[in-house]
Protein backbone atom coordinates (compact mmCIF):
# COMPACT_ATOMS: atom_id res chain seq x y z
CA UNK A 1 0.00 0.00 0.00
CA UNK A 2 2.34 2.66 -1.20
CA UNK A 3 3.09 4.86 -4.15
CA UNK A 4 6.12 3.36 -5.85
CA UNK A 5 7.84 6.45 -7.19
CA UNK A 6 11.25 6.83 -8.78
CA UNK A 7 13.40 9.61 -7.33
CA UNK A 8 16.23 10.82 -9.59
CA UNK A 9 18.37 13.73 -8.44
CA UNK A 10 17.93 15.73 -11.63
CA UNK A 11 15.10 15.30 -14.14
CA UNK A 12 17.45 16.17 -16.98
CA UNK A 13 20.05 13.49 -16.29
CA UNK A 14 19.09 11.38 -19.31
CA UNK A 15 22.00 8.98 -19.33
CA UNK A 16 21.18 7.58 -15.92
CA UNK A 17 17.45 8.01 -16.43
CA UNK A 18 17.43 5.74 -19.43
CA UNK A 19 19.32 3.00 -17.63
CA UNK A 20 16.85 3.01 -14.75
CA UNK A 21 13.66 3.39 -16.84
CA UNK A 22 13.00 6.86 -15.42
CA UNK A 23 9.44 7.97 -14.78
CA UNK A 24 10.28 11.66 -14.98
CA UNK A 25 8.14 13.67 -17.37
CA UNK A 26 6.06 16.86 -17.38
CA UNK A 27 3.00 15.02 -16.08
CA UNK A 28 4.76 13.67 -13.01
CA UNK A 29 7.21 16.50 -12.29
CA UNK A 30 5.04 19.55 -13.05
CA UNK A 31 1.34 18.87 -13.66
CA UNK A 32 0.61 16.60 -10.70
CA UNK A 33 2.60 18.68 -8.17
CA UNK A 34 0.55 21.74 -9.18
CA UNK A 35 -2.71 19.82 -8.94
CA UNK A 36 -1.84 18.31 -5.56
CA UNK A 37 -0.78 21.72 -4.24
CA UNK A 38 -4.21 23.04 -5.17
CA UNK A 39 -5.87 20.00 -3.58
CA UNK A 40 -3.90 20.56 -0.38
CA UNK A 41 -5.00 24.19 -0.05
CA UNK A 42 -8.64 23.45 -0.82
CA UNK A 43 -8.64 20.25 1.22
CA UNK A 44 -7.17 21.88 4.31
CA UNK A 45 -9.75 24.67 4.15
CA UNK A 46 -12.78 22.43 3.62
CA UNK A 47 -11.74 19.63 5.96
CA UNK A 48 -10.59 22.05 8.63
CA UNK A 49 -14.03 23.61 8.53
CA UNK A 50 -15.65 20.17 8.57
CA UNK A 51 -13.67 19.13 11.66
CA UNK A 52 -14.64 22.34 13.44
CA UNK A 53 -18.33 21.82 12.64
CA UNK A 54 -18.49 18.11 13.46
CA UNK A 55 -16.88 18.75 16.86
CA UNK A 56 -20.05 20.71 17.62
CA UNK A 57 -22.45 18.04 16.40
CA UNK A 58 -23.25 15.14 18.78
CA UNK A 59 -22.92 11.61 17.41
CA UNK A 60 -26.62 10.81 17.62
CA UNK A 61 -27.05 8.92 14.36
CA UNK A 62 -25.17 6.21 12.47
CA UNK A 63 -24.67 8.59 9.57
CA UNK A 64 -22.92 11.23 11.67
CA UNK A 65 -20.62 8.61 13.21
CA UNK A 66 -19.60 7.42 9.75
CA UNK A 67 -19.11 10.97 8.47
CA UNK A 68 -16.86 11.86 11.39
CA UNK A 69 -14.62 8.91 10.58
CA UNK A 70 -14.44 10.00 6.94
CA UNK A 71 -13.46 13.51 8.03
CA UNK A 72 -10.52 12.11 10.01
CA UNK A 73 -9.46 9.99 7.03
CA UNK A 74 -9.68 12.99 4.71
CA UNK A 75 -7.54 15.11 7.02
CA UNK A 76 -4.86 12.39 7.10
CA UNK A 77 -4.95 12.09 3.31
CA UNK A 78 -4.71 15.87 2.88
CA UNK A 79 -1.60 16.04 5.08
CA UNK A 80 0.18 13.59 2.74
CA UNK A 81 -0.20 15.86 -0.30
CA UNK A 82 2.77 18.19 0.43
CA UNK A 83 5.12 15.20 0.68
CA UNK A 84 3.89 13.90 -2.67
CA UNK A 85 4.36 17.34 -4.21
CA UNK A 86 7.96 17.55 -3.02
CA UNK A 87 8.85 14.02 -4.06
CA UNK A 88 7.20 14.14 -7.48
CA UNK A 89 8.79 17.50 -8.32
CA UNK A 90 12.24 16.17 -7.26
CA UNK A 91 12.57 18.87 -4.59
CA UNK A 92 12.75 16.51 -1.61
CA UNK A 93 15.91 15.32 0.09
CA UNK A 94 16.77 11.63 0.12
CA UNK A 95 15.63 11.37 3.73
CA UNK A 96 12.27 12.91 2.90
CA UNK A 97 11.86 10.61 -0.09
CA UNK A 98 12.49 7.61 2.14
CA UNK A 99 9.85 9.01 4.54
CA UNK A 100 7.40 9.23 1.63
CA UNK A 101 7.96 5.57 0.78
CA UNK A 102 7.83 4.28 4.35
CA UNK A 103 5.18 6.46 5.99
CA UNK A 104 3.43 9.10 3.90
CA UNK A 105 2.30 6.80 1.09
CA UNK A 106 1.10 4.18 3.57
CA UNK A 107 -1.00 6.82 5.36
CA UNK A 108 -2.46 7.91 2.04
CA UNK A 109 -3.71 4.42 1.24
CA UNK A 110 -4.82 3.84 4.83
CA UNK A 111 -7.07 6.89 4.64
CA UNK A 112 -8.37 5.86 1.21
CA UNK A 113 -9.55 2.43 2.35
CA UNK A 114 -10.97 3.86 5.55
CA UNK A 115 -13.13 6.10 3.35
CA UNK A 116 -14.11 3.20 1.08
CA UNK A 117 -15.26 1.08 4.02
CA UNK A 118 -17.29 3.90 5.52
CA UNK A 119 -18.83 4.69 2.12
CA UNK A 120 -20.07 1.11 2.16
CA UNK A 121 -21.52 1.54 5.65
CA UNK A 122 -23.15 4.83 4.64
CA UNK A 123 -24.76 3.09 1.67
CA UNK A 124 -26.18 0.41 3.96
CA UNK A 125 -27.45 3.09 6.35
CA UNK A 126 -29.07 5.08 3.52
CA UNK A 127 -30.69 1.92 2.19
CA UNK A 128 -32.03 1.03 5.63
CA UNK A 129 -33.43 4.50 6.15
CA UNK A 130 -35.04 4.57 2.70
CA UNK A 131 -36.66 1.15 3.01
CA UNK A 132 -37.63 1.51 6.66
CA UNK A 133 -37.63 5.23 7.51
CA UNK A 134 -39.40 4.82 10.85
CA UNK A 135 -36.96 2.34 12.35
CA UNK A 136 -35.12 4.20 15.07
CA UNK A 137 -31.83 3.84 16.86
CA UNK A 138 -30.76 3.98 20.46
CA UNK A 139 -27.66 4.39 22.58
CA UNK A 140 -26.79 0.69 22.30
CA UNK A 141 -26.85 0.73 18.50
CA UNK A 142 -24.82 3.94 18.46
CA UNK A 143 -22.26 2.33 20.75
CA UNK A 144 -22.03 -0.66 18.40
CA UNK A 145 -21.39 1.67 15.45
CA UNK A 146 -18.60 3.38 17.36
CA UNK A 147 -17.05 0.01 18.22
CA UNK A 148 -17.34 -1.02 14.57
CA UNK A 149 -15.58 2.19 13.55
CA UNK A 150 -12.75 1.51 15.99
CA UNK A 151 -12.45 -2.07 14.71
CA UNK A 152 -12.12 -0.84 11.12
CA UNK A 153 -9.34 1.57 12.03
CA UNK A 154 -7.54 -1.08 14.09
CA UNK A 155 -7.73 -3.69 11.33
CA UNK A 156 -6.38 -1.39 8.63
CA UNK A 157 -3.61 0.02 10.82
CA UNK A 158 -2.45 -3.52 11.65
CA UNK A 159 -2.65 -4.41 7.95
CA UNK A 160 -0.58 -1.39 6.92
CA UNK A 161 2.02 -1.42 9.69
CA UNK A 162 4.24 -4.14 8.14
CA UNK A 163 4.50 -1.99 5.01
CA UNK A 164 6.24 0.59 7.17
CA UNK A 165 8.43 -1.88 9.05
CA UNK A 166 9.45 -3.96 6.03
CA UNK A 167 10.37 -0.93 3.92
CA UNK A 168 13.74 -0.90 5.64
CA UNK A 169 16.45 -1.15 3.01
CA UNK A 170 18.89 1.70 2.55
CA UNK A 171 18.91 3.12 -1.00
CA UNK A 172 22.12 2.28 -2.85
CA UNK A 173 22.02 5.42 -4.98
CA UNK A 174 20.20 8.70 -5.36
CA UNK A 175 17.98 7.04 -7.95
CA UNK A 176 15.52 4.63 -6.35
CA UNK A 177 11.94 3.45 -6.34
CA UNK A 178 9.95 2.74 -3.22
CA UNK A 179 9.81 -0.95 -4.12
CA UNK A 180 13.61 -1.07 -3.95
CA UNK A 181 13.49 -0.17 -0.26
CA UNK A 182 11.39 -3.22 0.57
CA UNK A 183 12.80 -6.46 1.85
CA UNK A 184 11.82 -9.71 0.14
CA UNK A 185 9.17 -10.22 2.80
CA UNK A 186 8.09 -6.62 2.33
CA UNK A 187 7.43 -7.18 -1.37
CA UNK A 188 5.37 -10.27 -0.62
CA UNK A 189 3.42 -8.50 2.12
CA UNK A 190 2.87 -5.54 -0.19
CA UNK A 191 1.32 -7.83 -2.78
CA UNK A 192 -0.85 -9.55 -0.15
CA UNK A 193 -2.06 -6.19 1.16
CA UNK A 194 -2.96 -5.08 -2.34
CA UNK A 195 -5.06 -8.21 -2.81
CA UNK A 196 -6.79 -7.60 0.54
CA UNK A 197 -7.48 -4.00 -0.47
CA UNK A 198 -8.92 -5.20 -3.76
CA UNK A 199 -11.29 -7.46 -1.82
CA UNK A 200 -12.24 -4.49 0.39
CA UNK A 201 -12.94 -2.31 -2.62
CA UNK A 202 -14.86 -4.81 -4.74
CA UNK A 203 -16.85 -5.96 -1.72
CA UNK A 204 -17.84 -2.38 -0.96
CA UNK A 205 -18.53 -1.67 -4.63
CA UNK A 206 -20.98 -4.60 -4.69
CA UNK A 207 -22.55 -3.30 -1.46
CA UNK A 208 -22.95 0.19 -2.91
CA UNK A 209 -24.49 -1.13 -6.14
CA UNK A 210 -26.97 -3.38 -4.32
CA UNK A 211 -27.96 -0.68 -1.82
CA UNK A 212 -28.49 2.00 -4.43
CA UNK A 213 -30.42 -0.37 -6.65
CA UNK A 214 -32.81 -0.95 -3.75
CA UNK A 215 -32.89 2.79 -3.01
CA UNK A 216 -33.68 3.59 -6.65
CA UNK A 217 -36.51 1.06 -6.74
CA UNK A 218 -38.01 2.42 -3.53
CA UNK A 219 -37.75 6.05 -4.63
CA UNK A 220 -39.34 5.17 -7.97
CA UNK A 221 -42.24 3.46 -6.22
CA UNK A 222 -42.59 6.43 -3.89
CA UNK A 223 -42.54 8.84 -6.81
CA UNK A 224 -45.14 6.75 -8.66
CA UNK A 225 -47.42 6.78 -5.63
CA UNK A 226 -46.99 10.53 -5.21
CA UNK A 227 -47.67 11.14 -8.90
CA UNK A 228 -50.82 9.00 -8.86
CA UNK A 229 -52.13 10.86 -5.82
CA UNK A 230 -51.38 14.26 -7.33
CA UNK A 231 -53.06 13.46 -10.68
CA UNK A 232 -56.08 11.58 -9.30
CA UNK A 233 -59.13 12.76 -7.45
CA UNK A 234 -61.71 15.44 -8.10
CA UNK A 235 -61.50 18.78 -9.89
CA UNK A 236 -61.07 20.48 -6.53
CA UNK A 237 -57.94 18.42 -5.95
CA UNK A 238 -56.62 19.53 -9.34
CA UNK A 239 -56.93 23.12 -8.22
CA UNK A 240 -54.71 22.45 -5.24
CA UNK A 241 -51.93 20.75 -7.18
CA UNK A 242 -50.15 24.05 -7.72
CA UNK A 243 -49.67 24.37 -3.98
CA UNK A 244 -47.83 21.07 -3.70
CA UNK A 245 -45.71 21.36 -6.82
CA UNK A 246 -42.81 23.08 -5.05
CA UNK A 247 -42.65 20.51 -2.19
CA UNK A 248 -42.59 17.76 -4.83
CA UNK A 249 -39.70 19.52 -6.56
CA UNK A 250 -37.89 19.81 -3.26
CA UNK A 251 -38.45 16.13 -2.55
CA UNK A 252 -37.10 15.17 -5.98
CA UNK A 253 -34.07 17.36 -5.26
CA UNK A 254 -33.57 15.52 -1.97
CA UNK A 255 -33.88 12.19 -3.75
CA UNK A 256 -31.23 13.28 -6.26
CA UNK A 257 -28.93 14.34 -3.42
CA UNK A 258 -29.05 10.82 -1.99
CA UNK A 259 -27.10 9.63 -5.03
CA UNK A 260 -24.22 12.03 -4.30
CA UNK A 261 -22.54 9.28 -2.26
CA UNK A 262 -22.77 6.93 -5.25
CA UNK A 263 -21.34 9.57 -7.61
CA UNK A 264 -18.36 10.37 -5.38
CA UNK A 265 -17.61 6.68 -4.88
CA UNK A 266 -17.58 5.90 -8.59
CA UNK A 267 -15.63 8.99 -9.65
CA UNK A 268 -12.95 8.70 -6.98
CA UNK A 269 -12.38 5.00 -6.40
CA UNK A 270 -13.50 2.88 -9.35
CA UNK A 271 -10.96 4.04 -11.99
CA UNK A 272 -8.01 3.60 -9.64
CA UNK A 273 -8.87 0.02 -8.79
CA UNK A 274 -9.11 -0.96 -12.42
CA UNK A 275 -5.60 0.45 -12.92
CA UNK A 276 -4.01 -0.76 -9.69
CA UNK A 277 -3.90 -4.50 -10.30
CA UNK A 278 -1.67 -4.45 -13.42
CA UNK A 279 0.48 -1.71 -11.89
CA UNK A 280 1.13 -3.70 -8.71
CA UNK A 281 1.97 -6.81 -10.71
CA UNK A 282 4.41 -4.79 -12.85
CA UNK A 283 6.18 -3.66 -9.66
CA UNK A 284 6.33 -6.94 -7.77
CA UNK A 285 7.16 -9.02 -10.85
CA UNK A 286 9.22 -6.47 -12.72
CA UNK A 287 11.16 -8.98 -14.85
CA UNK A 288 7.97 -9.87 -16.75
CA UNK A 289 7.43 -6.28 -17.97
CA UNK A 290 9.51 -4.09 -20.26
CA UNK A 291 10.21 -0.43 -19.51
CA UNK A 292 7.49 1.07 -21.72
CA UNK A 293 4.79 -1.14 -20.26
CA UNK A 294 5.84 -0.34 -16.70
CA UNK A 295 5.81 3.39 -17.48
CA UNK A 296 2.34 3.09 -19.02
CA UNK A 297 0.93 1.34 -15.93
CA UNK A 298 2.65 3.90 -13.69
CA UNK A 299 1.15 6.88 -15.52
CA UNK A 300 -2.27 5.23 -15.58
CA UNK A 301 -2.04 4.56 -11.86
CA UNK A 302 -0.94 8.12 -11.06
CA UNK A 303 -3.75 9.63 -13.13
CA UNK A 304 -6.43 7.52 -11.46
CA UNK A 305 -4.76 8.07 -8.08
CA UNK A 306 -5.39 11.78 -8.49
CA UNK A 307 -9.09 11.02 -8.92
CA UNK A 308 -8.95 9.11 -5.63
CA UNK A 309 -7.31 12.14 -4.02
CA UNK A 310 -10.26 14.28 -5.11
CA UNK A 311 -12.26 12.37 -2.50
CA UNK A 312 -10.76 14.61 0.18
CA UNK A 313 -12.38 17.73 -1.34
CA UNK A 314 -15.60 16.13 -2.61
CA UNK A 315 -16.63 14.60 0.72
CA UNK A 316 -17.56 18.02 2.18
CA UNK A 317 -20.25 18.17 -0.51
CA UNK A 318 -21.78 15.06 1.04
CA UNK A 319 -21.72 16.67 4.48
CA UNK A 320 -23.39 19.82 3.16
CA UNK A 321 -26.08 18.30 0.95
CA UNK A 322 -27.02 15.26 3.03
CA UNK A 323 -26.60 16.45 6.63
CA UNK A 324 -28.97 19.15 7.84
CA UNK A 325 -27.17 19.30 11.18
CA UNK A 326 -23.96 20.16 9.33
CA UNK A 327 -25.68 22.88 7.27
CA UNK A 328 -27.40 24.37 10.30
CA UNK A 329 -24.14 24.61 12.26
CA UNK A 330 -22.36 26.05 9.23
CA UNK A 331 -25.05 28.69 8.63
CA UNK A 332 -25.09 29.64 12.32
CA UNK A 333 -21.31 30.05 12.24
CA UNK A 334 -21.49 32.25 9.13
CA UNK A 335 -24.56 34.09 10.50
CA UNK A 336 -26.69 33.00 7.54
CA UNK A 337 -30.41 32.32 7.57
CA UNK A 338 -31.37 28.63 8.01
CA UNK A 339 -33.15 28.53 4.63
CA UNK A 340 -30.03 29.57 2.72
CA UNK A 341 -29.33 27.32 -0.30
CA UNK A 342 -32.66 25.53 0.13
CA UNK A 343 -33.01 25.62 -3.66
CA UNK A 344 -30.03 23.25 -3.76
CA UNK A 345 -30.75 20.99 -0.81
CA UNK A 346 -34.56 20.84 -0.85
CA UNK A 347 -36.90 21.59 2.02
CA UNK A 348 -38.44 19.61 4.78
CA UNK A 349 -37.26 17.09 7.31
CA UNK A 350 -36.68 14.43 4.66
CA UNK A 351 -33.57 16.23 3.51
CA UNK A 352 -31.85 15.58 6.81
CA UNK A 353 -29.87 12.38 6.39
CA UNK A 354 -28.02 12.99 9.66
CA UNK A 355 -31.00 12.49 11.90
CA UNK A 356 -32.88 9.30 12.39
CA UNK A 357 -35.89 8.24 14.44
CA UNK A 358 -34.60 7.51 17.87
CA UNK A 359 -35.29 4.81 20.38
CA UNK A 360 -36.06 5.19 24.03
CA UNK A 361 -32.80 6.67 25.21
CA UNK A 362 -31.49 8.87 22.43
CA UNK A 363 -32.73 12.21 21.21
CA UNK A 364 -32.96 13.07 17.58
CA UNK A 365 -30.26 15.23 16.02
Amino acid sequence: MERNTAFPLFAGNHSHANSTCSRDNVLKNVVFPILYSFLFLVGMSLNGMAVWIFLRIPSQSHFIIYLKNIVVADVIMTFTFPFKVLSDSNMASIGLRIFVCRVSSVLFYLSMYISILFFGLISIDRCRKTLNPFKGTNSTRLKHRKLLSGAIWTFLVILCLPNVILTSKTPTSRYFQCSKLKTEGGLRWHEIVNHVCQVIFWGNLLTVIVCYTLITNELYRSYSRTKSHSTGGSISQAASRGTVRKPHKAKRKMNANVFLVLAVFFVCFVPFHFARVPYTISQTRAKSFDCKLKLFFFQLKESTLFLSSLNSVLDPLIYFFLCKSFRTTLFNTLHLRPGTCSWLTGRGSDTDMCSSPQGNSTAST
